[in-house]
């Protein structure tokens, strides 16, 4: 091959923080000349997508409300990648938790006690648990891979409700469109502030944030985590259980998830229906690693996803530009990201084959 890739032998602590910040700017870079090809004004195109949703207090709110969801996520796979355990299932965990509390909500639906919220909350995030808890039984007793697992469980999570909407949980009385009744107003969360649809869902976000960086970093069970993630066969040989590691980040990781995914259909949506989710799963992975794995770093990334998620739906209605312009931002960060640490872990070297030919076809060029 014409180039190779060489450790380096000391790696730059500074540019490994610093090197998302390097893949937003290149994403920007890049969307501007994207937009530019298109035919449209980069910096107002960008003024559009990153400053028009957030120019008042209520853009501001509703970056809370879509940052909420995937904070969670990401915060509970941060926990589950700092053990090297690759749970891609945050998608389904979220619908399965929406799926659960929307059943219990409707279950529920004449009770007036607070009560009624509290038991919506508690299936949907024992409903996610329980759906990672299917990855965790099937990487500790038939060492199956989690990646694989967790991205199957997606789909059968995302037809498991499409499934309830068209037929057990569909409301009768809604016009055949495929959705479950509204949830009573003890099933919903309460709204922080008056005129926005920012609801507590924020502080449980901010709670799962100050709860996760306690227990990586200022608890035993947290190193122990951290040392699974660092070398497995360190565990055996220290008396750490491998497999109660894996069982606990997997079901943490799918609890957050659960919640996320009852906190929107008891908040913002006060319903089940089959856009529950626009991906904030799949978007929690680049957020974690975009946060480098940190619950602060994780805070400011979910932000800055949420914000292009309310940017890519302003630069549709007011621009005409396609939706899956979000979807591109984040496969854009994403890349950028990854080809930033891999020039921050390794070197780029010529072959030594390559050169020696190069060499003689010079050498033969001048005789």
């Amino acid at each position: 091959m014409l180039l190779s890739l060489e450790p380096r032998g000391q790696q730059s602590r500074a540019m490994l923080l610093l090197s998302p910040l390097l893949a937003g700017v290149l994403t920007l870079v890049c969307g501007a000349a994207l937009f530019a090809f298109l035919g449209h004004d980069p910096l107002a195109t960008l003024h559009t997508v990153l400053i028009e949703p957030v120019k008042d207090w209520y853009g501001v709110g509703e970056l809370l409300v879509k940052a909420m969801p995937i904070l969670l996520c990401a915060l509970g796979l941060a926990l589950a990648y700092q053990a090297r355990i690759w749970n891609i299932g945050a998608e389904g965990q979220l619908l399965i938790g929406a799926l659960a509390g929307s059943a219990m909500a409707l279950q529920v639906l004449d009770w007036e006690s607070r009560w009624a919220l509290v038991w919506v909350l508690l299936a949907g995030v024992l409903a996610g648990a329980a759906w990672a808890g299917l990855a965790a039984w099937l990487r500790t007793r038939f060492n199956a891979n989690e990646i694989l697992t967790t991205i199957m469980l997606n789909y059968i999570a995302l037809n498991l409700l499409l499934y309830c909407v068209h037929g057990p949980l569909k409301d009768p009385q809604g016009f055949n469109f495929p959705q479950s009744a509204m949830f009573g107003q003890a099933s919903l969360l309460p709204v922080l502030f008056e005129d926005s649809r920012v609801h507590i869902g924020a502080l449980f976000g901010l709670f799962a944030l100050a709860l996760v960086w306690v227990l990586v970093q200022r608890s035993f069970l947290g190193f122990q985590i951290r040392v699974l993630g660092l070398d497995r066969r360190a565990v055996g040989f220290v008396g750490f259980r491998e497999k109660r590691l894996v069982w606990l980040a997997l079901l943490l990781s799918g609890a957050l998830a659960g919640l996320a995914g009852v906190c929107e259909v008891a908040g913002p949506i006060g319903q089940l229906v089959p856009q529950v989710s626009p991906g904030y799963g799949y978007a929690a992975i680049t957020v974690a690693f975009l946060g480098r794995l940190n619950p602060l770093g994780i805070l400011c990334a979910s932000l800055l996803m949420a914000l292009l998620y309310l940017g890519g739906e302003t630069a549709q209605m007011s621009m005409n530009l396609p939706l899956a312009l979000t979807g591109l931002f984040q496969g854009m960060m994403l890349f950028f990201l990854l080809a930033c640490d891999v020039l921050i872990l390794y070197r780029l070297r010529l072959n030594r084959g390559f050169r020696l030919r190069a060499a003689a076809f010079k050498q033969s060029a001048v005789v």
